[in-house]
């Protein structure tokens, strides 16, 4: 009995050298490759900078993909020495097909950092934020355009990438290949599925392209007054003036009509609106709400005009129209102008303000109250 178990433990142990010994080799090689991995990355990439340190854009476009490029080394050569380990081939196919999708990953990975990078070297120089409200269609246009076209961009190298990743497994190659030669109700019912996604995708780029919305637009939706504050891969974010977040499609922009108070620009002329007696001094009125609004620091320079735009039973309707170099200026100045011409109304000609006449008539001795306008 004690002579079996001392065989028993001496086969153990050979068996332990053996696997030792057989996977020994293959692991130091596998530590080797990936220390030679990283070494050939840290020179190249050494030489690299110094070669291009004069040039800015590759100075910060080795930065950006410095990561990547270092994993990708140490997978290459982590493959060499897969392949000269002498492990079981199906070992080595199982980490050959790794790589490959990590190497796919990681190509998009740096598509993705360098294209961000160059959107914004090109958004350099423009600033969404201007002080005094000063008139920055340009640079809104120019931002807006670069950032819907990086997102659609960076959707369209992740499913690229996501794409030859799947295409790596046997099984889904099969199926894409039969997919595409049937072109029967599968792949209807997958196109009709992605609709929505790809109709969005396809706005962003309508919407870069043409723009008829850009970022900090003042705009009105659905009945809401407010900003672009975002635009994302699928939707718009719009900043009501209250501070709501209204959450758009971005189809929504391109489908259905909505209002854009500076596609051409910040300006805008505002309008408000008096109700007076038939015994004002039109004139006087109207040199008066121009003197307003002249006076004023918000008005640009630009429109100050008064029309009598109706005249009812009652009263006579005033219209001054006015002009400020953004909608928030409009919007203060239309409620200065209204508070100070109904003040200087009430001091100089009270009279002036709206009325409701009657005169009394005397019918068999009596009094009779009779309106009249």
């Amino acid at each position: 009995m004690p002579e079996e178990i001392v065989e028993t433990a001496e086969e153990a142990i050979v068996d332990t050298y053996m696997l030792a010994s057989l996977w020994a080799w293959p692991l130091i090689l596998l530590a080797a490759a990936i220390f030679v991995g990283w070494a050939v990355h840290a020179v190249l990439w050494r030489v690299l900078g110094r070669m291009l340190r004069r040039s800015s854009w590759w100075r910060q476009a080795l930065g950006r993909a410095r990561n990547p490029a270092r994993l990708a080394m140490i997978l290459l050569a982590v493959s060499v020495g897969v392949s000269a380990s002498g492990l079981p081939p199906e070992f080595q196919n199982a980490v050959s097909r790794t790589i490959s999708v990590i190497m796919i990953g990681l190509l998009g990975w740096t598509a993705i950092l360098l294209t961000n990078l160059f959107t914004d070297r090109l958004m350099r120089g423009h600033r969404l934020e201007t002080e005094d409200g000063e008139d920055n269609v340009r640079a809104r246009k120019v931002v807006t355009q670069i950032r819907v076209l990086r997102r659609t961009a960076n959707i369209l190298i992740f499913i690229i990438a996501a794409a030859f990743v799947l295409l790596t497994f046997d099984g889904v190659r099969q199926y894409g290949v039969s997919l595409f030669a049937s072109a029967g109700v599968a792949g209807l019912a997958v196109g009709f599925a992605a609709r929505p996604v790809l109709a969005n995708l396809i706005a962003g780029v309508q919407i870069a392209l043409t723009q008829p919305i850009r970022l900090e637009d003042v705009v009105i939706v659905e009945g809401e007054w407010g900003w672009i504050e975002e635009i994302g891969a699928t939707y718009v974010v719009v900043r009501i003036w209250d501070w709501r977040r209204m959450v758009v499609p971005l189809s929504y922009f391109i489908e259905k009509p909505f209002e854009n108070w500076t596609r051409e620009g910040t300006s805008i002329i505002g309008a408000v609106t008096w109700h007076v007696d038939y015994s004002v001094p039109v004139e006087t009125l109207r040199s008066k709400l121009v003197e307003l609004i002249e006076g004023s620091s918000l008005w640009d320079g630009q429109v100050a005009k008064m029309h009598m735009t109706d005249a009812n039973e009652k009263t006579i309707v005033i219209r001054g129209i006015m002009s400020a170099r953004n909608s928030i200026a409009t919007w203060e100045l239309r409620c200065e102008i209204r508070e100070k011409l109904i003040a200087w109304l009430q001091a100089e000609y009270p009279q002036a303000l709206p009325r409701f006449r009657a005169e009394l008539t005397r019918i068999d001795g009596k009094l009779e109250e009779a309106p009249v306008a």
